[in-house]
């Protein structure tokens, strides 16, 4: 597919005959697979195999905890109080600083089901956005949308909230971006699939047994849509991909400080079950 105009080429094509633009390998065909762990995990999906690892890592964390102090529930049903101290989203108000938490929610799962739920998506989902925007975009998209979505949350809904939609949501959104960015049968292709996917997901939020967060998910799929309006997917030269990959240390670096801050924070909790 060129990455201009989105028609389909052949692999021999290096100037798309559509667009007369010159083209290259996908960042998939070109990325070294053999140096991630012997090609264990594959490179096009490193962003997401790493999320996913660290939902996993997690959320055994928060149950295992749950389970030592005795608030029950276990892998099944997280309780409140170990979410909210593992760095759940609180309401604007009652944040009294604590940024990070628009962060570390976005890691969190309540239960079993939760964590399935969202890691399936994003199995998928994000080795998608992964292969046609690239790592470093992939990543900016996914972490903008996290704390995109959880500040919308925070705004319109004070109580908890934790999981991995608010950035699975901004994917959805940068898909649907590149659908409007390209005016041509196979953008509305991409486009009518992906907001089929949106309706779905707002709609389940309006069913109360769900408890589902909404406002989490319409914000991050609105900043998700921003950044991928805006980041075009990688040419085999991108004169910008330089500025991408610098974005993505940010974001990598902001999160490593939200989670040494919930750490410090956490270290210095009073009994947690009396929260």
């Amino acid at each position: 597919m060129c990455p201009h105009c989105r028609a389909f080429i052949t692999d021999k094509d290096k100037i798309c005959p559509y667009c007369n633009e010159a083209v290259g390998p996908r960042y998939a065909e070109r990325a070294n697979v053999g140096a991630v762990i012997g090609g264990f995990i594959p490179h096009a999906r490193f962003n997401t195999m790493l999320i996913l690892l660290i939902n996993a890592g997690l959320f055994a964390a928060t149950a295992l905890f749950s389970i030592k102090v005795g608030a029950g529930g276990g892998f099944g049903d997280i309780d409140g109080r170990v979410l909210y101290a593992f760095g759940a989203k609180i309401g604007l108000r009652d944040m009294d600083g604590q940024w990070w938490r628009l962060v570390t929610a976005g890691f969190l799962h309540g239960g079993l089901f939760h964590i399935l739920m969202n890691s399936w998506v994003l199995f998928d989902l994000g080795a998608q956005v992964e292969a046609i925007y690239g790592p470093s975009r992939m990543w900016v998209i996914y972490f903008v949308a996290t704390v995109g979505g959880f500040y919308a949350s925070a705004v319109f809904n004070p109580g908890i909230s934790i999981g991995a939609s608010a950035g699975l949501c901004g994917l959805i959104g940068a898909m649907i971006a590149l659908g409007v960015r390209h005016q041509n049968p196979m953008g509305k292709a991409i486009r009518g699939m992906y907001v089929r996917w949106a309706v779905y997901i707002l709609l389940m939020g309006l069913l109360p047994f769900f408890n589902i967060d909404n406002a989490a998910h319409i914000g991050g799929m609105a900043a998700g849509f921003a950044v991928g309006y805006f980041a075009r997917t990688p040419r085999a030269a991108g004169g910008t991909e330089g500025l991408w990959q610098a974005a993505s240390w940010c974001c990598v670096i902001l999160t490593v400080v939200s989670f040494l801050k919930m750490w410090l924070w956490f270290s210095h909790l009073p009994n947690i079950m009396s929260l």
